[in-house]
């Protein structure tokens, strides 16, 4: 027997237990708006960008457009700002990857720790995407350990500071014009921040070839070699590893907004699937096996929005701790990583396809399930939290 809950959009949306109710009606509407505009800008193109390891740039541009140059811009509700990029991660995870580089790392950088005029030089032009930037952190033998065995080094000399060194997986890394790039100042032993324009003399960015996940995504190996930038390119809040933390609490608390994405465009491509694909002279959706693996992924989902809310929650008030963030960052990463695996699983070996949607999802869920600090990483953090003890080492 077949029942109906007028307050479910069974066909229509994915969020079992309506945590989008929590939103404002004009909220909800412009919701919906940009969810359609998504599905029109960028499910019907992004799969053969994906598949040719190539940035879109015009539909990076029109997603721009929507407001997501500038989403702290765009609203002040915290809670809304997580759905938007629930939503961009939902139609495409490489793309929400691209955005939360340009506006959770390398914008909020320069809105926390720069100076007034540095500033007034680089947000607007960031935020009006005349350019983007980038991120400048791991580097090829320092990734987990990187506060404290981080190499590349900054030399002050006069009225310039000198920098030497390599980063890693750097996004957006091929196609920026600024990099915020961290730095161990050899006189102090401290690490410090900078702003280098990336056509500097010594900056090199190399594109990481032959990546299985976000493939759109532009990675770099930099390096630098004696690249000599003003002394007012020194971030002017950015004087110990303690200060990028503060960015890196937001970003990481921010992670389970895109987990909870991804796993929409997971449920919704495996529930498309499943009430298009006959089998034994039904659509599968009817088999109770089926059912099952859909279930498991609406549950995750469900589970991963509750994490996100409550994080937003603690951040808006300024309470979320690095334990907080990195629970909710291993254990949502975790369920995604799951979902996409039973999503495919369900869709047998049309799951691998990037053009069916989930295919894209599974690959580039690991991304997720890595950056932003490991699982195990992560879980050694929310140890120490819990007992006080680090076992790191």
């Amino acid at each position: 027997m077949t029942t109906t809950d007028s307050r479910t959009r069974s066909l229509t949306d994915v969020d079992v237990l309506e945590y989008h109710r929590l939103l404002t009606p004009e909220q909800q509407e412009k919701l919906t708006e940009i969810r359609a505009a998504l599905a029109e800008i960028v499910t019907p193109h992004v799969a053969e960008a994906w598949s040719r390891d190539e940035f879109p740039h015009e539909i990076a541009r029109r997603v721009g457009e929507l407001g997501y140059n500038h989403i702290g811009g765009t609203t002040e509700d915290p809670l809304f700002r997580g759905h938007l990029m629930a939503e961009l991660a939902r139609a495409d995870i490489s793309l929400s990857v691209y955005f939360a580089l340009h506006n959770d790392l390398v914008g909020a950088t320069l809105e926390a720790l720069g100076s007034e005029e540095q500033k007034q030089t680089w947000l607007p032009g960031l935020y009006a995407m005349e350019y983007t930037g980038c991120f400048a952190l791991t580097e090829p033998e320092h990734g987990s350990d990187v506060a404290g065995g981080m190499a590349t080094t900054a030399r002050r000399e006069g009225d310039e500071w000198v920098i030497n060194g390599a980063k890693r997986w750097i996004g957006n890394g091929t196609m920026s014009r600024i990099a915020i790039v961290w730095a161990r100042d050899e006189e102090d032993d401290q690490v410090k921040g900078f702003i280098v324009e990336t056509d500097t003399p010594g900056y090199e960015a190399t594109k990481i070839e032959h990546k299985t996940a976000v493939k759109i995504v532009q990675n770099a190996d930099i390096t630098f070699t004696d690249v000599r930038i003003p002394a007012g390119n020194k971030l002017e809040k950015a004087d110990t590893f303690a200060d990028t933390n503060v960015i890196l609490l937001g970003s990481r608390n921010g992670l389970g907004w895109q987990a909870a994405g991804a796993q929409q465009g997971i449920l919704d491509a495996a529930r498309r699937y499943a009430l298009e694909r006959t089998q034994f002279g039904r659509p599968i959706a009817g088999h109770q096996l089926v059912q099952s693996l859909l279930v498991q992924i609406a549950a995750n989902l469900a589970a991963t929005l509750g994490m996100a809310h409550r994080a937003v929650q603690l951040e808006a008030a300024g309470e979320v701790s690095m334990t907080q963030a990195s629970l909710v960052k291993l254990k949502t990463s975790q369920m995604c990583r799951e979902s996409a695996a039973l999503g495919r699983q369900m869709m047998g070996g049309n799951g691998i396809l990037a053009d069916v949607g989930l295919g894209r999802f599974f690959c580039d869920v690991e991304a997720i399930f890595t950056y932003e600090g490991t699982y195990e990483v992560n879980s050694l953090i929310v140890g120490r939290g819990l007992t006080g003890h680090s076992a790191f080492l």
